[in-house]
């Protein structure tokens, strides 16, 4: 059976909470593996048939190394991704040779209408990498940098990953 790969960055474990919301609501329809940047793999295994990429939005973007030292400056324990982020990530990801669907989200923070968007950026860059963009970008909303999610917003990723679920994996 073909599975599903959720890579994810995340400083203050907000995004890796999402990330495994996301696993709980595909693991209903296979198996799901959830892993972080760093350990995400360059080329995606033969058995994959849906890539989910998740990352905070850092300056209205994806993080960069300046971001990320902001980051650990602004940390009160230790930070989940200590190594590269999905950017450079992205950058050393092979092209999808065959039919990949993909997913983004990123967590931000919510207040008023604030630009840029770390899963838009992802979305555009798995576009170039040919896979099946699935569905639009999807934002979850934290209360400041270091969080927490508000309330509601891990039960609202998990029915979110129920609904991609039919969509991307038939």
């Amino acid at each position: 059976m073909a599975r599903a790969l959720v890579v994810f960055e995340s400083m203050f474990g907000n995004t890796k909470a999402v990330a495994e919301a996301v696993r709980a609501g595909l693991a209903e329809g296979g198996q799901v593996d959830v892993v972080e940047v760093g350990e995400a793999p360059d080329v995606l295994p033969g058995d994959v048939d849906l890539l989910v990429v998740g990352a905070p939005t850092h300056a209205f973007d994806l993080s960069r190394a300046a971001t990320r030292k902001s980051a650990a400056d602004q940390a009160t324990g230790e930070l989940v991704s200590r190594g590269r982020g999905v950017r450079e990530w992205l950058d050393a990801l092979a092209p999808a040779g065959r039919a990949v669907s993909a997913l983004a989200f990123d967590t931000r923070v919510k207040s008023g209408w604030l630009p840029g968007s770390a899963a838009k950026t992802i979305t555009k860059r798995l576009r170039r990498l040919r896979f099946a963009v699935a569905g639009a970008p999807t934002s979850f909303h934290v209360g400041g940098t270091p969080g927490p999610l508000l309330a509601g917003e891990v039960d609202r990723a998990t029915t979110w990953a129920r609904a991609i679920r039919p969509a991307s994996r038939t």
